[in-house]
């Protein structure tokens, strides 16, 4: 069974237990027993107001893996978002647990865009666990790797291009790795074409694509159902909307057109207003001459009458720096994992991403692995456990003992099987065998 573990969009998530108050770093004294999907860690809160939850299973190898999570929408207190800790019903704390590594996990210091300062609450989390590891008798995590899903997914990027001394590899899943600012304008693509096409969904709440009024976030979820509705009645409309944007679906699945739209343009409700504070202005320019829209049965009309906007050279520069760029120069192994037909971060992220490791020189450091599937982060735990397994072996030339606890189902050792043949050199035949 298939099971997404992230979504970008507004994420309403509460810890199981009650954590103390944000103060001093985690230290026996703050930190607190879990459950839940979390049983058997314990959490605290760093003086960035960030939540954590530090997991060490009783057979730890020594090794550490720092969970950088998904999207979680803007507004509100920091909170881990339990429902990305979940894969193919079972939590990724006791999943990496039961493989020898300890978990530990953060809320970011803030929702909404956290890419900004992701990498610096990652390495809190790590000092966090560090202190803890030596408060309760045990040595210091002597690997530490980075595992990230979407928004997460660049934080682990990024982490592992900037601090190669700290990590010793990342695991970036469906993450907008390979142009941070090109995503941004996807965003702002489709929402202005579909207030072209449908301008009375979304404009008659006033405002417009870079400028979301506090109604129409309200009325989200009835407006995107009115705009499910419009794109299943006016299907010659849709055809054009979908040539245009070039919005990724499912061919063999025309339930994939709402779906698709439900999660772009969730973005832009909820999302913008956030993005243009972090970003110091609208993070979005389709005023060049060269920005021309195609593929509907009037381009003239189109390109006439379509809502333009002009970036503000403070967010085009934020988005350009190496707070949300990356730049391909890889000291440790990077692994990403991405679905081919991925209709929030296309696809086309691993390609450009792979442009700069070439320019770089360090391809070799970077492996990716492409899964033939619609959606956006939606991996099985055969192919989660594998890409983890390649950094590992990346790294240290060794591969994580897995076994069919960790893979109980003949469809997914099947599935883990199919990637070994496919993605392991011939030369290392042990590898075929999961147990070794």
């Amino acid at each position: 069974m298939k099971t997404t573990i992230t979504r970008l969009g507004l994420v309403l998530v509460f810890l199981l237990v009650l954590v103390p108050p944000a103060g001093a770093a985690p230290s026996l004294a703050n930190l607190t027993p879990l459950g839940g999907i979390l049983e058997g860690c314990v959490g605290g809160n760093l003086p960035s107001q960030a939540r954590i939850a530090l997991c060490v299973p009783e057979n730890w190898n020594g090794s550490l893996i720092l969970y950088a999570h998904g999207y979680v929408g803007p507004g509100g207190v920091p909170k881990i978002p339990l429902e990305q800790l979940e894969l193919d019903g079972v939590g990724s704390p006791k999943l990496v647990g039961d493989l020898g590594y300890a978990f530990a996990v953060t809320s970011y210091r803030r929702n909404g865009l956290a890419v900004r300062d992701g990498v610096a609450d990652l390495l809190d989390l790590l000092e966090a666990f560090q202190r803890y590891a030596v408060e309760t008798g045990r040595p210091e995590a002597d690997r530490v790797y980075v595992v990230g899903v979407s928004e997460g997914g660049l934080i682990a990027t990024l982490a592992a291009e900037q601090h190669p001394d700290v990590f010793s590899g990342a695991l970036a899943c469906c993450g907008p790795v390979g142009d941070f600012k090109r995503q941004m304008a996807l965003f702002g693509d489709f929402r202005v074409v579909f207030d072209y096409f449908y301008p009375d969904i979304l404009l008659p709440y006033g405002g417009d694509a870079f400028h979301v009024p506090d109604e129409l976030v309200r009325d989200a979820p009835q407006i995107i159902a009115r705009g499910r509705e419009a794109l299943t009645e006016r299907t010659e409309i849709t055809r054009q909307l979908i040539d245009v944007t070039k919005l990724i679906i499912d061919d063999q699945d025309p339930d994939t057109i709402a779906s698709s739209f439900t999660e772009v343009i969730v973005y832009s409700l909820y999302s913008t207003n956030d993005a243009i504070e972090v970003l110091g202005g609208i993070p979005y320019n389709n005023t060049q001459p060269y920005w021309r829209y195609y593929g509907s049965d009037d381009d003239i009309r189109l390109n006439r009458e379509i809502a333009r906007f002009q970036a503000d050279p403070a967010a085009l520069a934020m988005m350009d720096s190496s707070a949300f760029s990356t730049n391909g120069r890889l000291a440790v192994p990077l692994v990403t994992l991405h679905t081919t037909r991925d209709p929030v971060v296309p696809y086309w992220h691993m390609l450009l991403y792979q442009l700069k490791t070439l320019g770089s020189g360090s391809w070799y450091n970077h492996t990716n692995i492409a899964i033939d599937r619609y959606g956006h982060c939606y991996f099985t735990a055969a192919e989660v456990v594998f890409a983890f397994g390649m950094l590992v072996f990346q790294a240290t030339g060794t591969w994580p003992q897995i076994t069919d606890e960790t893979l109980p189902t003949a469809e997914l050792r099947d599935e883990y099987a199919a990637l070994q043949r496919r993605y392991l050199p011939s030369r290392i035949p042990v590898l075929l065998n999961r147990t070794q």
